[in-house]
């Protein structure tokens, strides 16, 4: 299925301007249920009520509010937050260039892919020209009332544009709680050496799948043929004493696994 563009733009590197298409390039796969009536088999519909009495309340009466103590709010209208939105743009931009390992994982949220949108030159030339410099640009952009910050990097010949969380969302592993007790051996860590060697190996996207929902969607499949199949029940594993034992078990079934193999 060919990609769909979900918005246009501008990518903004000083006085350059190269013509852009925005497509995402992950797709939502959640399982997803309808809520329905016991009786009737109906979908059934959400509605705003007063939790004392239990009476809904009218779309007209309904208000956002924001909660600044217990049971005080400042009552924003919609015309309140339409004045609060950022100005209208289609230009996508670059501020600046880091080196590629300058932003750590915490920081990516959401990837999208540009492609060009009638200069192929220009985009394809800028394009290699970031690959091979190893650097990615930070992007600032406004799209649906909403103001971003990105990462703009290469891929396999084209460009993609990464969502970045703002630095009130992210937590710094300097906030994490130090380690306690004792240190791990040299023994512990040369083990765990050569567990990490055995486990060498190469990523395939085709070994990652989400099995939850392969598992409800083939239940699904079965019971709408008028099954009703069993799941066997998935066991805990116990904690095992020292992670000595723990890397001699892991390090003795990877050999033997091998030696079969």
């Amino acid at each position: 299925m060919a990609a769909r563009a979900i918005w246009k733009g501008e990518l903004k590197l000083n006085s350059t301007k190269i013509p852009v298409k925005l497509y995402s390039a992950v797709t939502d796969r959640t399982v997803r249920f309808n809520i329905l009536d016991d009786k009737y088999r109906m979908r059934v519909k959400q509605h705003m009520v007063e939790p004392d009495s239990g009476d809904e309340v009218p779309t007209e009466q309904i208000q956002k509010g924001y909660e600044i103590e217990p049971g005080r709010f400042v009552i924003l209208t919609e015309e309140d937050l339409e004045g609060l939105n950022p100005e209208p743009s289609r230009e996508i931009d670059i501020s600046e260039f880091l080196a590629t390992d300058k932003i750590t994982q915490q920081w990516y949220e959401r990837p999208y892919y540009l492609g060009p949108d009638g200069n192929e030159q220009d985009y394809f030339a800028f394009a290699e020209a970031l690959e091979k410099t190893d650097r990615e640009g930070i992007a600032h952009w406004v799209m649906r009332n909403k103001a971003y910050v990105g990462a703009l990097r290469a891929h396999e010949g084209y460009l993609m544009l990464f969502t970045l969380r703002n630095a009130q969302e992210v937590i710094s592993a300097e906030d994490l709680t130090k380690p306690g007790g004792r240190a791990p051996t040299a023994k512990e860590v040369n083990m765990a050496k050569h567990l990490i060697g055995l486990l060498e190996g190469e990523f395939d996207p085709a070994d990652y799948k989400d099995e939850y929902r392969e598992r409800v969607m083939e239940f699904i499949g079965k019971k709408a043929k008028g099954r009703a199949p069993k799941l066997a029940a998935v066991r805990p594993k116990r904690a095992t004493a020292s992670l000595d034992s723990v890397l001699a078990k892991s390090i003795n079934a990877l050999k033997k696994g091998k030696r079969a193999a």
